[in-house]
């Protein structure tokens, strides 16, 4: 029997449709009952291919006991954190609060009158283990306080709710000069560079700003190329990313980048083409960068793109390795026994592949062997053609450009015929944030390697979202097969106008990417900025009445942060326009932050990048030719913009912000403007 998110168009909510606990989803009904029958509300947040999310669903979450409890004495509601970010965004600060921590599963117990948690944490195991409790008796021992420490449990959440409520009040503005800009790059770039312990994550949003430093003569103990190289490489060559079938996962849960949690995200994947390429233009052009972006760009095509141009979500970290299996295994579609390679391969062929890769007998993931390249360079045909072999074992077909089919849930992939091993599950859902994520890196990679396939599927995705995500006038956030959903957020307006200005720099011919990225800038500002405070709210404020709290989120975490993004944009929009009212607005959100950006640089590193926009901020007018060579070009503050208008015998423009250069008579004098206004406020 089927619980009411069985009708749910999210995957992660309908893979809890099963389950005895009587789910609701998050909805004016589930708390309007809660509140009449006096019941705390059992919040419970998660993701589809988060392995604990999966982990407890099969656990506790199925526990007829549990379930029986929780029915009788809580309203339990299940939320999306990848449609509902905002609901995430406040009981994540307030579980942190709470115990000190975060993740997911978030599991959060609220007071139903006013939305308050009092008590939270991530994983609950069904019975006593790890040094945790067992999730019964955590609810049977919240349910007593709920019902006997009424004064403690007021007084509880008044501490709580004034914390939550302190974080969206900054202090007064303070000063925005090159010096900050300096300290909050030196403070991000040491991000870093930690290595002697715990977990890895691309933290793509630190290493951008990191990037930019290579234009500078900063005084730091920081090399920003050395760097930036280091984490460029931990990328292509280590065990995040999967060099047989192309596609970053996640994190590694080692720091010597070797063993990954499974799971692909689209974000992630997105921002790591930009950085590469980026890295590329630089001048850092080590092989093992364009074969990650090429095989990249070929995983996307292959399993990650609809029929109507948008890209999927994200896939799983756990497969089946048999149609019998009750529970996926982590991994199992990813990792390779030493005894599978003998198989597989002729002995020559194991050990050329063992001469480039960390494959041994014991394996280095549970007996067996996740493939990280020993070092850089360009891969021979030979290893090429040998890691083509374990592709066809892998997905039961040679050929890497013929589109393998999602599995959308457990059932499928256990029950279809695959030619090759079970894959891992897909969320097919399309969200405006992540596709343009991956836009803008399409973008990117284009505008360097010039690859016209990479621009045609970046397009095609934006095309698809200003076709399709419009309903009533309103921009919405997903679609689930041409279903549109949810009410965009920040995210989802400050990375898609983004994403349409990547793609206006590739050919400043295409005049309507930056045309439709006023139009929504537009209707971005009327609904979530903040005219009191500067920046923008997380959302809007006709869809927010439910919470406890509107955010303007700062923070970077695996994805930049809205109000970073947004201000970079328009910084570029008043270059385009020399519309001054951009500006303003991004002198303004600059100091709604700065006190953070002051306090707490590490958290924000795409602040300091927006500051970097504002501080450097350079219009380059030219003819069509010469805007072309510059394209590939490594300019993080710069935007091309194509002249009809120079003086006799100019070739170009360059404009400083508020005031223009010298008309350039050369293409190398033209160069020479560039590059000094790529570093004026800092030589």
């Amino acid at each position: 029997m089927t619980n009411r998110l069985a009708q749910s168009q999210s995957l992660y909510l309908r893979k809890h449709a099963e389950n005895p606990i009587d789910w609701w989803p998050w909805c004016d009904a589930a708390l309007s009952t809660a509140r009449e029958t006096d019941k705390p509300i059992f919040l419970s947040i998660g993701y589809s291919s988060c392995h604990w999310c999966t982990v407890m669903e099969g656990e506790a979450f199925s526990d007829p006991t549990i379930a029986a409890y929780m029915n009788a004495n809580f309203l339990p509601i299940k939320v999306d954190r990848e449609e509902r970010p905002d609901i995430d965004s406040i009981y994540m600060q307030a579980l942190q609060m709470i115990s000190g921590q975060g993740g997911w599963p978030l599991n959060v117990f609220l007071s139903p009158e006013d939305l308050v948690p009092f008590y939270g944490g991530t994983y609950f195991p069904q019975e006593p283990r790890y040094g945790r409790p067992g999730f019964l008796q955590v609810l049977q021992a919240l349910r007593r306080y709920y019902d006997t420490e009424k004064q403690d449990l007021q007084a509880r959440k008044a501490v709580i709710l004034d914390s939550l409520q302190q974080t969206t009040i900054l202090p007064a503005t303070q000063v925005l000069d090159v010096e900050l800009l300096q300290r909050g790059w030196e403070d991000n770039t040491g991000v870093l560079t930690v290595s002697d312990y715990g977990t890895r994550f691309p933290m793509i949003p630190y290493a951008e700003l990191a990037l930019r430093g290579t234009r500078f003569n900063f005084a730091s103990r920081y090399d920003p190329q050395q760097v930036c190289t280091q984490r460029g490489l931990d990328l292509a060559l280590g065990g995040i990313y999967d060099h047989v079938g192309g596609g970053f996962h996640r994190y590694t849960v080692d720091p010597n980048w070797t063993v990954p949690h499974f799971e692909k995200m689209l974000y992630d994947n997105g921002q790591i083409l930009e950085y590469l390429a980026n890295l590329w233009s630089v001048g850092v052009q080590e092989p093992a960068f364009e074969r990650a972006i090429a095989l990249t760009v070929q995983w996307l095509r292959r399993e990650m793109t609809a029929s109507a141009g948008y890209f999927f979500a994200a896939q799983d970290a756990d497969s089946f390795t048999h149609s019998t299996e009750v529970e996926p295994e982590e991994g199992a579609f990813y990792v390779w026994s030493y005894s599978e390679l003998q198989l597989s391969l002729t002995q020559s062929e194991l050990t050329e592949l063992q001469a480039h890769f960390t494959v041994t007998p014991k394996g280095n993931f549970e007996g067996r062997n996740v493939l990280q390249r020993s070092s850089g360079g360009q891969l021979s045909e030979q290893v090429e053609a040998i890691l083509k072999k374990l592709f066809a074992v892998r997905y039961g077909e040679a050929d890497a450009s013929t589109t393998f089919p999602p599995a959308h849930n457990n059932h499928e992939a256990k029950t279809r015929h695959w030619p090759g091993r079970i894959p891992p599950v897909t969320d097919t859902k399309m969200i405006v944030a992540w596709n343009s994520l991956m836009i803008s890196g399409l973008a990117r990679a284009y505008a360097v390697f010039r690859k016209p396939e990479y621009l045609s599927q970046a397009a095609r995705a934006a095309n698809f979202i200003l076709d399709n995500q419009w309903v009533d006038n309103r921009f919405h956030r997903l679609n689930y097969a041409s279903t549109t959903s949810v009410i965009a957020q920040s995210e989802d307006y400050a990375l898609f106008i983004k994403a349409l200005l990547d793609l206006y720099a590739c050919d400043p011919n295409q005049s309507h990417w930056h045309m439709k990225a006023i139009a929504i800038q537009a209707e971005f500002d009327e609904f979530l900025w903040s005219v009191e405070l500067g920046g923008y709210f997380n959302t809007a404020s006709d869809v927010s009445q439910e919470l406890i709290l509107r955010e303007r989120s700062y923070a970077d975490n695996a994805t930049p942060a809205a109000n970073g993004v947004a201000i970079s944009n328009l910084v570029r929009l008043a270059l385009l326009t020399e519309d001054l009212r951009y500006l303003d607005q991004a002198e303004q959100s600059l100091q709604a932050f700065s006190s953070i950006m002051h306090k707490a640089p590490q958290a924000c590193p795409s602040l300091f990048t927006a500051l970097d926009w504002y501080r450097h901020c350079t219009l380059i007018r030219s003819q069509a030719e010469l805007l072309n060579s510059l394209i590939s070009q490594y300019l993080p503050t710069s935007v091309l913009a194509l002249a009809d208008d120079l003086p006799e015998k100019a070739v170009g423009l360059v404009c400083q912000g508020l005031s223009c250069l010298a008309p350039a008579l050369s293409a190398a004098q033209l160069w020479e403007q560039v590059q000094q206004s790529q570093i004026r406020e800092s030589v």
